[in-house]
């Protein structure tokens, strides 16, 4: 189908992104790598009246090193994500996960900030981002404020973004020296995760000294699979610790029920996943 007729701005900086926006009202949809909004354009699911493209915004591109966090820029894209060296070293879980996001034609295009601020619970990003603690720094007409990234996201395809606010960046805390893999089950290739796990782990002498585990599709918003990271602490590293921790994965998530599994299917496949995520990260 063809979308809907809509005004198109390019902004080249932020300010002028953020006025843009603030001009246009409800209506108005940013738009940056356009790998989720431009298939719900041509299927008119969305009709926004102004289209503002962040893709000439230099500044919202790009990782740096910024003390004890490490920075990602909003468009930064998938790709680039996935092969930045800073976050190999200090974020390994993101490269993990990014690793997993559709094929290479999307992870050229998609970008980091645009996946979170879609806000879609199957999405592969928002579970690692909600592990390692991370902060959403957004900007609008009242200025910047920054929201950590358990309150960035509220609901179904829904953030704590302001109708003219727009994520600028994320701030990860540095976890460096820890151990990470994100384990994700879906039926075919490069589809949306039924279910997902993003897992990193400190170890100290073969015990594990901390460990943060989020949960992809297990509710409408990514959740910590907080009871199984508090049962690993002081625990040995080994496979059958593990998998006693695993079992508890599920407790406090509500997952949905639809076409690709029931919620015990999913609160199932969120105990075993666990437990693979967490047996690959300290092992490999």
């Amino acid at each position: 189908m063809i979308p809907a007729p809509f005004d198109y701005v390019a902004p080249s900086t932020v300010d002028e992104a953020i006025r843009a926006l603030s001009e246009a009202g409800e209506d108005a949809k940013l738009i940056a790598g356009g790998q989720s909004l431009l298939p719900v354009l041509r299927l008119r699911m969305a009709a926004p009246t102004t289209l503002i493209d962040l893709g000439r915004i230099s500044e919202l591109r790009g990782v740096r090193d910024d003390g004890d966090a490490i920075v990602i820029g909003a468009t930064t894209t998938h790709h680039e994500v996935m092969r930045d060296p800073l976050i190999a070293d200090h974020a390994e879980l993101l490269a993990k996960a990014t690793a997993t996001v559709a094929d290479p034609q999307v992870r050229h295009r998609g970008t980091f900030g645009g996946s979170l601020a879609h806000a879609d619970p199957a999405g592969d990003l928002l579970a690692p981002t909600l592990a390692l603690d991370a902060e959403m720094v957004v900007r609008g007409m009242d200025g910047t404020r920054t929201v950590p990234a358990a309150e960035f996201f509220s609901d179904f395809f829904t953030t704590a973004l302001a109708p003219d606010e727009i994520l600028v960046e994320v701030r990860v805390p540095k976890h460096t020296a820890w151990r990470a893999h994100y384990e994700k089950f879906n039926r075919v290739a490069q589809a949306w995760s039924i279910v997902a796990v993003a897992a990193t782990v400190r170890t100290e002498g073969g015990t594990i000294a901390e460990a943060r585990i989020g949960l992809t599709n297990m509710a409408s918003v990514p959740v910590r699979a907080r009871a199984v990271e508090e049962a690993l602490v002081g625990q040995p590293a080994t496979e059958e610790a593990i998998r006693a921790a695993a079992e508890r994965a599920a407790e406090g998530t509500s997952p949905t029920t639809d076409s690709n599994a029931d919620a015990e299917y999913r609160q199932h496949l969120a105990r075993v996943l666990t437990g693979r995520a967490l047996t690959t990260a300290v092992t490999v």
